[in-house]
Order: C-alpha cells, then structure tokens, then sequence
C-alpha cells in the first residue's frame, strides 16, 4: 500500500447534529452520485467513533471528493480514516492508538492501513501492517476509464486459488528492483475485472505503451489502472496521450 499525492478532503466543524455535505466542484468519477445516505462510510466512522467513545455524534462534515469512487484506489477508506482523525481532535477524545485502529478495522480491511498512512507491507485482511522500505524515486500515472466497480463483484466473478505469498526477502533501493518485485507479484484480481470491465485490459494496453512505462497493473480490485516512470515529466507526458474521456492523475508517492 503506496500513497500518491492525490487526496480527499474531510471538514470537520461543530454542530448540534451529524450532518455531511458535498463540495459541488469535485470531479473525480462517480462523485456526482453520492449522497449522504445511512451507509456512506463517513457517517458511519463519525457515528461508530462516537459510540465507542461514549459522545454525541455531533459535527458537520464536509467531503471534498478528488479519488475516483469505486475505483480500487482505497478513497472511501481513507476518508473514514481522515473522518476519524478529524473527529477525534474536534471531540477532543482520549483515545489510545489501539483504540482507533480497532475502531477502524470495523469500518473496513482497509481503513487501518489509511489511518497509519504510511508505505506499508499489508497481510491478512488489511490488519498486519509492517513498515515498508522506502520507495525509489519515481512518478506514477493514474487512469481511471471512468467505470466504477464494486469490489464484492470482482470477488465473487474470481475464479482459481490465489497466488502463494511472497516474503519480501530484499529492500529495493533502485526503481528495477522495485518494479521487479512488483512484477513477481501481480494482482490476483485483474482476470475478474477485466471480464466485468473490458476498457480495463485496453486502459493496460494504453498504459504499457507509453514511452518510459517501467510497469503497468490495476489498482486494487480496479477499475483504476496505474504505470510507474521514472520521472514526473514522462508521466505527465504520457498522460497526454490518453484518450479525452479518460480520467488520469500524474504525480508522485508520498515518502512517508
């Protein structure tokens, strides 16, 4: 799990009642569609945080969407992560660091890990979380064709065993190193998401190449896609060339 320099906003506010709003100008995709509806994993992290700490759930908040909704880039977690943190300062809580990652392995397998919001080597369910060597230098282009893709039916459209786990045995200090690890490894979910979204395995084609595309592969359950270069200038470069109606961000990963 990497973090790119691309994010949500939460807003967190006093109130005398739970409340969630969105900013009309975010256009990342799917975002026109939410609402605040019951399930909408910002009012549940606001209302779960404050059962556990025996306060009213009490706040105005404020979503700023810029990650693709539905898109396997983990933003529903991390913006009940940012809901969390932002509540725990608003409520002035008391709550000790196993506490709140307890609290956030309830609202998903992947909030933990966007609660540490460091590059991390995940097992399990997404609840092992080891410290990752630091990433090499290098910049990532992010393509979402501009499907959504509920990660259950990628899951239940899977077929055959998982891939067996591979130990990390070395740290990577060059970019080959790290894109040869990566390599080893692929995404066990990319067969499922391209049967229930084709444009997934054409966003790959794409991806592959573009001049000084080291490595290409889905996100998560997808449907966004991703490809490593070397520098900034070649992924924004490569950005251009994607057809119009496809949703990209070129940038880099947060050394954390």
């Amino acid at each position: 799990m990497a973090f790119a320099d691309l994010a949500d906003t939460v807003e967190a506010s006093a109130s005398d009642r739970l409340s969630l709003a969105f900013d009309g100008t975010a256009t990342a995709p799917g975002a026109a569609a939410l609402s605040a509806e019951p399930d909408n994993l910002v009012l549940r992290a606001a209302r779960l945080l404050a059962e556990c700490a025996g306060v009213a759930p009490q706040a105005d908040l404020r979503l700023t969407k810029n990650i693709p909704v539905a898109a396997g880039l983990g933003g529903g977690s991390a913006d009940a992560a940012a809901t969390l943190q932002a509540l725990v300062e608003l409520w002035r809580l008391r709550l000790s660091e196993r506490e709140l990652f307890d609290i956030a392995a309830r609202l998903g397998a992947d909030v933990p890990m966007c609660l540490a919001g460091r590059t991390s080597l995940v097992s399990g369910t997404g609840d092992r979380l080891e410290t990752a060597p630091a990433l090499p230098p290098c910049a990532v282009l992010l393509v979402n064709p501009g499907v959504s893709l509920s990660t259950a039916d990628v899951f239940a459209a899977r077929r055959g065993d998982f891939s067996p786990s591979r130990p990390l045995a070395r740290s990577w200090s060059v970019m080959a190193e790290f894109v040869e690890m990566l390599a080893e490894r692929g995404n066990d979910l990319t067969p499922a998401a391209v049967s229930l979204r084709p444009v997934i395995g054409e966003v790959l084609s794409f991806l592959r190449s573009t001049d000084g595309a080291r490595y290409a592969a889905m996100s998560g359950s997808g449907a966004t896609c991703f490809a490593l270069y070397a520098t900034f200038a070649e992924a924004r470069h490569a950005a251009t060339r994607l057809p119009q109606d496809w949703w990209r961000h070129a940038g880099t990963f947060a050394q954390t």
